[in-house]
């Protein structure tokens, strides 16, 4: 077996960080539910939820902790082609999936003939979910950038991150980091002071704020485990999980949204990345934690189609209050089971079929 092959493979003896994949999941599910808030209260002041937007930056930051502590020293030894290919493998079929999942709720949504409008566009429309190629089109539905499936927006960024990383970042010294990370601290506060908020990077006039969410966060990560920002303590995953789920029930307010928020993401999400990193978990909360991580990309991956299908019977049949709420409840319950089964059915065999392929791939 070649050096190439063998460190392929290394990523599966290292620490898992249980914690952070706990974290992840109930950061996955609270946009879920945000996703139907949105629509059941759509002034984000009568929202309960109405933060949860930033678990999007909370993501970038676990990403960039995740990448430095799996790459660092290996990403010479793999090689950048093996690693964007790494990359595409753990990301990419959900991508696709979730186009396929896209495309069909928008020709069948049984509420909405929205799809005819745009006819002529469907194919430019899916072809551009499948590749990450921004297509901001659909005005009627927030002038998305990718309306099949709007959370690819985040992995727009996300693969830019990726990129930059592999090509500059992990060669950068710590020096050079500090100033990175401070100057896309300076951006992100100035993107939160013109636009009032960090609700930036999903639509077609909002992607400069998308870029500093993520150049932030991204970098924000990578301070974090080379500093080994890791704080070793006792707190139980239920107490930390409250901590972060708390973030999002800051009430929205016009008046302390501009500053409130990007302090949430440049102080409060790395501490609670170093405290999540530092905890250790056992048993039955181990075992949630590990649900959870699994389940929560491909949660975030598949979920927005059937909110555009609560969208259109919202707007087309006008329900109650408890109608829409007894929605939600059961709708964000339906759609962890759906997941789930994309995840253990779809998106796990065709990774392994292809992480089987490339490593035999590097053996020759």
């Amino acid at each position: 077996m070649t050096n190439q092959t063998t460190s392929l493979n290394l990523a599966a003896t290292k620490q898992h960080f249980e914690t952070l994949d706990g974290l992840r999941g109930v950061a996955a599910i609270s946009v879920v539910v945000f996703h139907f808030m949105e629509l059941v209260q759509p002034d984000y002041k009568n929202s309960f939820i109405a933060h949860a937007f930033l678990a999007v930056d909370f993501f970038f930051c676990l990403s960039g902790f995740v990448i430095a502590y799996a790459y660092d020293q290996r990403l010479s030894k793999i090689g950048i082609g093996n690693f964007f290919k790494l990359r595409l493998i753990r990301l990419h079929p959900l991508v696709i999936i979730g186009s396929v999942i896209g495309l069909l709720a928008f020709l069948f949504d049984p509420w909405s003939d929205l799809y005819q409008k745009y006819q002529g566009n469907l194919v430019m429309m899916f072809a551009a979910s499948c590749l990450m190629i921004p297509y901001a089109l659909v005005r009627e539905r927030y002038f998305n950038l990718f309306h099949l499936n709007p959370p690819t927006w985040s992995l727009f960024f996300e693969y830019i991150a990726n990129i930059i990383y592999a090509f500059v970042l992990v060669r950068v010294r710590k020096p050079v980091l500090w100033i990175l990370t401070v100057i896309a601290a300076i951006a992100l506060l100035w993107e939160a002071h013109v636009s009032g908020n960090l609700s930036l990077g999903w639509s077609g006039d909002t992607m400069r704020g998308g870029l500093a969410r993520m150049s932030f966060s991204f970098l924000a990560g990578i301070l974090v485990y080379r500093s080994q920002w890791i704080i070793r303590s006792k707190v139980s995953f239920a107490v930390i999980a409250v901590m972060l789920f708390i973030v999002f029930l800051i009430p929205y307010r016009d008046s302390y949204n501009a500053v409130v928020e990007p302090l949430m993401v440049i102080l409060y999400f790395p501490f609670l990345l170093a405290l999540g990193a530092g905890m250790h978990v056992s048993g039955s909360i181990k075992s949630l934690c590990n649900f959870l991580g699994n389940i929560s990309y491909p949660l975030y991956m598949v979920h927005y189609p059937f909110i555009w299908w609560f969208m259109s019977w919202v707007e087309a049949k006008k329900p109650s209050m408890s109608e829409m709420t007894m929605i939600t409840i059961l709708g964000t319950l339906v759609l962890i089971g759906f997941a789930y089964l994309v995840m253990v059915l779809l998106d796990i065999p065709i990774r392994q079929r292809l992480k089987t392929a490339l490593i035999k791939e590097n053996q020759h």
